[in-house]
C-alpha cells in the first residue's frame, strides 16, 4: 500500500509538472462544450432556473398585494352542497346563473368574467338556457371563455376563425379564410356575438408547473386572445407586447377576496339583505370554482393545488398593473453568464491566485449573486437568473480545487525516497531560500513562490513557508522558504536525483523572483545542507538541529553577514 501511494504520488506529480496550470484551461474548455450542449439539447440549466425561481417567488418578503377590486365568486364545495337540495348536482340549470347575473348587474360591476365554459345546451331546461341568453344580451360587460383544442384536431373542425366574434387577423390580410380551428365555444348566441370571448387555457411548463400565462395564440394568420387580453382590451388597459407573461403571484392560494356563490345567491333572493348592496360596484367579478370535485386545480410555483380561477385573476391583475415578472431568459444569456463565471474562475487558478483569499472571494461572489437575485425579485419585477451559471462555476471550482489539493499533497508530502519504515540509514537535505527585498513580502507572494518551487521540483519533497508573524527573535525567521528531501542513505541514484532537483530549483530562482513583480532589485540567497538522520534517536531533535545548521550555513553566505570566526562552532556533518 505504501509503495502504491508512492507511485500514485509520483505519477500525479509528473502529471502536474507536465500540465502545469494548463489543466485549468483544459477543464474550462471541456465545461464550455458542456454548457453549449446543455443550452442546445439537455436544458438542465433551464430546469435549475425554474426550481430556483419557484423558491424565490415562494419565499419573497415583499410580495405585491392582490388588487382589491378583483373579487372571486367561488363555486366551492360548500356552495355545491348548499345548492344541491334545490338545483341538484352540478351542473346547475342556467337559470341559476341568469338570476345571479341579473342581480349582480344591478350593482354595476366593472366586469363580470365567467371562468365556466357553458359548452352544451341544457336539453332538459331549454327555457332556462333562453333566460340566461336574454340576460347576457342585456349586458355589455360580461366575458366568457372558450377552449382551444390541440392543433392536431384543427382539420376535424368546421369552425373558421372569422366565424368567432372578437378574433382578428394577427397581420392585416394574413388570415387564412379557409383554415379551421378546433375550439369549444359557448353555447349561447349572446355570448358568441358579444365579441367578449377569450381562451382560458392554462399551459404548464415541461415539469407540470404553471409559471406563465399565454395572452394570445396565433393560428393560420389569426390571433386568438385569452380572457385576460380581451378584458384588458375592453377595459382600456395597456396590453403587454409579449405573448407570454411570467406571473407575478400575489401570494399563496386564496390571497384574493373570495365570496361563496351560495352565500351571495341566498342573500340576493332574500327580502332581508345582509350583504352590502354595493359589494360588487366597480369591481371585476370572476365567477369560477375552487371545488376539488370540479377539477380546476393546477400546480404552480406557489402551491401544488392552485385554483384555476385564481390563476386567471392573477393574470388579469398583472395585465392591469403591468407588473408581471420579467426575466432575462433564453440560451444566449445562459451561455454568456455561465462562460463568464467559468473563465474568471479559470483565470484565478491559472494565475495561482492566493487560494485562501480566492476561496473567500469565490464563495462570497456566488452567494452575492443569489442574494442579488432575491433582492431583485423582492424590490422589482425583474428576476435575475444566475442559478445555472452559478452551478457550472461551482462544478468547475470543485474539480479545480480537488486537483489543486491533490497535486499539492503529491508535491508537498514528505515522501521518503526509497526509505523503509523504521530504517536507520535516512539522509536529509535541506534547502533554505531567503528573498532579500526592499519591502516585506506578503502572504500571497510567498504562496506563489511556494507553488512555483513545487512545480519545478521533480522528486518527492516538502516545501514550507515560515511566515513573519512571530514575535521576538522568532520574527527573524519570517519570509523564509524551506525545501527538504529525505532519501535512503547509500542509494546514489536517489541522492543524485535530489541534488539535481536542488540545482534545478536554484537555476529557476531568478525567473521565479522576476515573476513576483517585487520593487527594487530583489535577490534570492539559498544554500543546501545535508546530514544523516538516525532512526533510533528522536527525529524531532535531529530535524531541529538540521534546520538550525541550515540557517547558520545560509547566514554565512549572505553578502552582509558577519564572517564566521575561527572559534565559532560549525555544525557537525552528522547529528
Amino acid at each position: 500500500m505504501i509503495r502504491l501511494k508512492l507511485r500514485m504520488g509520483q505519477w500525479l506529480a509528473n502529471v502536474t509538472r507536465r500540465l502545469h496550470n494548463n489543466f485549468y484551461i483544459y477543464l474550462a474548455a471541456l465545461l464550455t462544450v458542456f454548457v453549449l450542449l446543455d443550452a442546445g439539447l439537455f436544458h438542465v440549466g433551464e430546469n435549475m432556473r425554474q426550481k430556483a425561481f419557484d423558491f424565490m417567488v415562494r419565499s419573497r418578503i415583499l410580495a405585491p398585494a392582490p388588487d382589491k377590486d378583483i373579487v372571486i365568486v367561488d363555486v366551492n364545495e360548500a356552495s355545491l352542497a348548499a345548492m344541491a337540495k334545490e338545483y341538484g348536482r352540478w351542473p346547475w340549470p342556467r337559470q341559476v346563473f341568469g338570476e345571479f347575473l341579473e342581480n349582480l348587474e344591478a350593482q354595476h360591476p366593472k366586469a363580470v368574467i365567467f371562468d365556466i365554459l357553458f359548452s352544451d345546451a341544457d336539453v332538459y331546461n331549454p327555457d332556462s338556457d333562453a333566460y340566461f341568453n336574454d340576460v347576457i344580451s342585456g349586458t355589455d360587460n360580461t366575458f366568457f371563455p372558450f377552449l382551444r383544442l390541440p392543433e392536431s384536431s384543427d382539420k376535424l373542425s368546421q369552425v373558421k376563425p372569422n366565424m368567432i366574434a372578437g378574433i382578428s387577423e394577427s397581420q392585416p390580410s394574413q388570415g387564412d379564410m379557409q383554415a379551421t380551428i378546433a375550439v369549444v365555444l359557448p353555447h349561447f348566441d349572446a355570448a358568441l356575438n358579444s365579441g367578449r370571448l377569450g381562451t382560458h387555457n392554462i399551459y404548464p411548463d415541461k415539469d407540470g408547473i404553471v409559471r406563465e400565462y399565454q395572452l394570445y395564440q396565433d393560428a393560420y394568420g389569426w390571433r386568438l386572445p385569452s380572457l385576460p387580453m380581451t378584458v384588458a382590451g375592453k377595459l382600456g388597459y395597456t396590453l403587454p407586447p409579449d405573448q407570454n407573461i411570467l406571473l407575478n403571484w400575489r401570494g399563496k392560494p386564496f390571497s384574493y377576496q373570495y365570496v361563496s356563490f351560495s352565500d351571495v345567491m341566498q342573500d340576493m333572493g332574500s327580502k332581508d339583505k345582509k350583504r352590502p348592496q354595493n359589494e360588487f360596484t366597480d369591481k371585476i367579478v370572476i365567477i369560477g370554482s375552487t371545488a376539488p370535485s370540479l377539477f380546476d386545480l393546477k400546480a404552480t410555483a406557489m402551491a401544488k393545488a392552485h385554483p384555476g380561477v385564481e390563476i386567471l385573476a392573477t393574470a388579469i391583475d398583472n395585465v392591469k398593473h403591468q407588473d408581471y415578472l420579467k426575466v432575462w431568459r433564453g440560451a444566449v444569456p445562459y451561455i454568456l453568464i455561465s462562460l463568464l463565471l467559468i473563465w474568471l474562475t479559470t483565470l484565478a487558478f491559472y494565475l495561482n491566485a492566493d487560494r485562501d483569499r480566492f476561496n473567500k472571494v469565490f464563495s462570497f461572489s456566488q452567494i452575492g449573486l443569489l442574494v442579488l437575485s432575491y433582492i431583485g425579485i423582492n424590490l422589482s419585477n425583474f428576476y435575475l437568473d444566475f442559478t445555472g451559471p452559478i452551478t457550472w462555476a461551482l462544478f468547475y471550482f470543485s474539480i479545480a480545487k480537488i486537483y489543486a489539493l491533490a497535486t499539492d499533497r503529491a508535491l508537498q508530502r514528505w515522501l521518503a525516497y526509497g526509505v523503509k519504515e523504521g530504517a536507520s540509514d535516512t539522509h536529509v537535505m535541506i534547502m533554505p531560500i531567503l528573498i532579500e527585498s526592499d519591502e516585506p513580502l506578503g502572504d500571497s507572494i510567498m504562496k506563489k513562490l511556494k507553488r512555483q518551487i513545487e512545480l519545478t521540483s521533480r522528486t518527492p519533497s516538502s516545501v514550507d513557508i515560515l511566515k513573519g508573524v512571530q514575535s521576538g527573535i522568532w520574527g527573524l525567521f519570517g519570509e523564509l522558504t524551506v525545501v527538504s528531501w529525505t532519501f535512503a542513505e547509500g542509494r546514489q541514484e536517489y541522492a543524485s536525483e535530489a541534488h539535481m532537483d536542488a540545482e534545478r530549483i536554484a537555476k529557476a530562482l531568478p525567473s521565479m523572483i522576476a515573476s513576483l513583480d517585487l520593487p527594487g532589485k530583489p535577490q534570492a540567497v539559498h544554500t543546501v545542507y545535508e546530514n544523516r538522520l538516525d532512526g533510533r534517536a528522536p527525529l524531532s531533535r535531529q530535524w531541529r538541529s538540521a534546520f538550525a545548521a541550515a540557517l547558520l550555513q545560509l547566514e554565512a553566505i549572505k553578502p552582509d553577514a558577519t564572517p564566521v570566526q575561527a572559534d565559532t562552532p560549525t555544525p557537525s556533518p552528522e547529528l
